[in-house]
């Protein structure tokens, strides 16, 4: 199978082999590089969405079985989404790619053209009984390779797919926004805007306009219209971040706009129709509020149609050291390793703040360790 599309848009001869397979990606790169292609690889569908997202390729070289997502549906969003870059599944038999013969002779596909008959050797698609682990996050932006993390991957992968609301729960520090960003990311509204708003930063009394807009002369210091959050967010995804802290007004206004998707400004009975995703998250417990008859039950069915759990770090104590060493590479390169000691020391930790508070303990470590080209224990200040 092929689904590669002739196209005239002008992107970098580079090549983007997504397989989970690792010896397929070593030999297939090699031959690219051989023939001076700039090849970048991925292992999973996930993956490969993501790279394309930070830099476009002229060629996804794609295994037809991929870890994560079904191989057809990478296509039809490489296609909606990335129209400068042509699909070319691979052979399940020989990993070989599969160019159409009305393909062959032209641009870039003469440069893959001895390809078209196998030389040597098949290339087993074989996969190996334990899932191959790597550094590389499943989903764009994320790390971590516990199993706790893999269902997480697979099931923001899964609904990023549909328009459903989706309610992200998790400790603080735990990568909410991260998971809310991935899934648009992956998303068909990848191209348009993802807007975030903080329902506990802004002020009760200016919540309702910053979401909903308003008109000149609305309120007292209201001096000219502005459009809301969720108008801005139309095609796109609107992000609440802590919905939990939002006042009743505002939530039946929320629910209206889930139910039909009509907004309307403060100062004006004129309503607008938006078209917006709507992913929330908290780290506290909705329905402990709903009990209390703090957060209305209908708006909680209606956000939770999907929930997404994230757990707190310290339940998943083999991602520590992984996560640990990226921010260690992300502040001091290849200058500075950690010590034995110094990672017992952080898997013993208890991680309150999580993936947060990891992060910054690792960087002020790397202050102070200044250029002595090792993290020990006395570098880390833990609680």
């Amino acid at each position: 199978m092929s689904t590669a599309s002739h196209c005239s848009h002008s992107y970098p001869a580079g090549v983007l082999i997504a397989s989970a397979n690792a010896d397929l990606r070593k030999r297939l790169a090699r031959r690219l590089f051989d023939a001076q292609w700039l090849v970048d690889e991925a292992l999973g569908g996930a993956d490969a969405l993501g790279k394309l997202e930070l830099k476009r390729c002229r060629l996804l070289l794609l295994d037809c079985k991929l870890p994560d997502l079904n191989a057809d549906d990478v296509i039809g969003i490489v296609e909606s989404q990335f129209p400068g870059t042509d699909v070319v599944m691979l052979d399940p038999a020989t990993g070989m790619p599969q160019i159409p013969p009305e393909l062959r002779d032209s641009a870039p596909y003469t440069m893959l053209g001895p390809w078209a008959t196998p030389v040597g050797q098949p290339i087993s698609l074989v996969q190996e009984e334990r899932p191959p682990v790597c550094e590389d996050p499943r989903l764009p932006g994320m790390m971590g390779d516990s199993e706790a993390m893999q269902t997480l991957y697979r099931h923001a992968t899964l609904v990023a797919r549909r328009n459903t609301a989706v309610l992200i729960t998790g400790e603080t520090g735990s990568g909410k926004e991260l998971v809310a960003q991935a899934i648009h990311a992956l998303s068909a509204r990848a191209h348009a805007p993802f807007i975030t708003v903080n329902c506990a930063a802004i002020p009760e009394t200016l919540l309702e306009a910053e979401l909903f807009g308003h008109t000149r002369g609305a309120f007292t210091g209201a001096v000219q219209s502005r459009t809301g959050k969720v108008q801005a967010a139309d095609g796109g995804t609107l992000f609440l971040d802590e919905i939990g802290e939002i006042t009743p007004a505002i939530q039946a206004k929320l629910l209206r706009f889930l139910e039909n998707g009509e907004v309307q400004r403060l100062g004006t009975a004129e309503t607008t129709r938006i078209d917006a995703r709507v992913i929330a998250a908290t780290n506290a417990s909705l329905p402990e509020r709903v009990a209390r008859r703090e957060f209305r039950d209908d708006l909680y069915y209606r956000l939770s149609v999907f929930p997404v759990v994230i757990p707190p770090l310290r339940q998943r104590g083999e991602d520590i050291l992984t996560l640990a060493r990226h921010f260690l590479r992300e502040f001091a390169g290849h200058s500075l390793r950690l010590s034995d000691d110094a990672a017992a020391l952080l898997l013993r930790h208890a991680w309150p703040g999580n993936v947060r508070e990891l992060r910054h303990v690792v960087e002020r470590a790397c202050i102070l360790a200044e250029d002595s080209g090792i993290l020990l224990p006395e570098h880390f200040s833990l609680g």
